[in-house]
């Protein structure tokens, strides 16, 4: 019986809100479920959305007030999936912690939601999210199958850089794979969060459970992220997916620019940090921003009467300039995306898309036998480990392949 599956990747970028994220999951799942496609990935944090960008007024040592008012923003906007800080694994998945009297579901719908869109469209679903559980934040990937629901969920064991002030460690127990059936083609898939792609005994322990679909939602969009995902196939000998989003300063959320709908600050309350230098000599103009967030420096009667009309021609020009300036700002690519596939000889079979926003599905049509063909000079894990003189142990993580 041949062993084909057609896989995706989706390079989309998370909306406004969650309820518009979850739409464009939905239409492209839907688009995708046209196309015949059996399983497609999401990226790093898509539902939730990645901070790109955001410092949350943190220093060594230090926190703002207005970091703490954009972490509230983060915190509200991430999905509650209805399970504990400790991360109740099975119990989750199979549904038996406590739901509250009078409630339907634990969480916040999210993860209903993503069953419905799944068993609707029959695609399988993988897919990163910024989890919400007790106090704390998780950067999370959920296994949604189109039969039986979410199947697994994981939660990123180590933030990169920044992302440790505002993410949670998961735990080394959920790097379990995860089986499911396609059309007759078992699946064993795993998924490894951007950076943890770096950790050499972290992908072990994955190749470990003999994945034949290893999963790389990511945030990386930089040129050798490819190579990594190269290498990781060659190793695996397993199929690679990486989705990443592409997104324009524009797109940023306003908790992050800083952006207002209107204000207007005058000479007696100064737009100056408290801990900023202040000038001996102030400007007696008006400082406006309008909705558009441009600034309107507009003379005094003062400089009106010595100037004229010229004073403000003079200011109105500087306007223009101004815009220009941020018309072009807000359209840099923040991230540029790179989504790709990889195949298990380390075979580039889509290379990465570049500023694609919204859009963007990479498809190839997989022969999971290719898998089992690379196995005859390579099997990390297994063959070619030396495991009699090498050993890995995973606290709470059994690395036997799952049945």
């Amino acid at each position: 019986m041949p062993q084909k599956l057609k896989l995706a990747v989706s390079q989309s970028r998370t909306l406004s809100t969650l309820a518009a994220t979850l739409e464009a999951l939905k239409a492209t799942t839907q688009h995708a479920a046209s196309e015949g496609v059996d399983l497609v990935l999401f990226p790093e944090a898509y539902l939730g959305g990645y901070p790109r960008t955001c410092s949350f007024g943190a220093a060594v040592g230090a926190r703002s007030d207005e970091g703490r008012e954009q972490f509230l923003h983060y915190f509200r906007s991430a999905v509650d999936l209805g399970d504990t800080p400790r991360g109740a694994g099975d119990e989750w998945v199979d549904r038996d912690l406590e739901v509250k009297k009078g409630q339907e579901y634990r969480g916040d719908g999210t993860r209903e939601y993503l069953e419905r869109v799944a068993r609707d469209t029959g695609v399988f679903l993988v897919t990163g999210v910024v989890e919400k559980s007790g106090g704390s934040l998780y950067c999370s990937v959920v296994y949604v199958c189109p039969r039986q629901g979410c199947i697994g969920k994981r939660r990123k064991v180590m933030p990169t850089g920044s992302e440790r002030l505002v993410w949670a460690q998961g735990s080394p127990s959920t790097l379990r794979a995860v089986t499911t059936t396609i059309k007759g083609v078992k699946l064993t898939m795993a998924a490894a969060i951007c950076w943890e792609n770096y950790m050499p005994l972290l992908r072990y322990s994955l190749y470990s459970q003999n994945v034949n679909l290893y999963l790389a939602p990511t945030a990386d969009a930089r040129e050798t992220w490819l190579p990594l995902m190269q290498t990781i196939g060659a190793e695996g000998r397993t199929f690679v997916l990486s989705a990443n989003m592409c997104t324009k300063r524009k797109h940023l959320p306003d908790w992050i620019t800083g952006k207002k709908s209107s204000s207007t600050v005058s000479d007696a309350s100064p737009a100056v940090s408290p801990t900023a230098p202040r000038s001996r000599t102030r400007r007696r103009s008006t400082l406006t921003i309008t909705e558009e967030r441009h600034e309107l420096v507009l003379p005094t009667a003062e400089e009106q009467a010595v100037n004229g009309d010229n004073a403000l021609t003079k200011s109105l020009s500087q306007i223009a300039i101004d815009d220009g300036s941020r018309s072009s700002a807000d359209e840099e690519y923040v991230c540029r995306g790179g989504s790709c596939v990889v195949g298990p000889y380390g075979q580039v079979l889509k290379e990465p898309l570049w500023e694609v926003e919204e859009g963007g599905l990479h498809i190839i049509d997989a022969d999971f036998e290719d898998c089992e063909r690379g196995r005859l000079d390579l099997d990390v894990a297994g063959s070619y480990s030396r495991n009699d003189a090498f050993h890995l142990e995973v606290d709470g993580l059994d690395l036997d392949p799952p049945q």
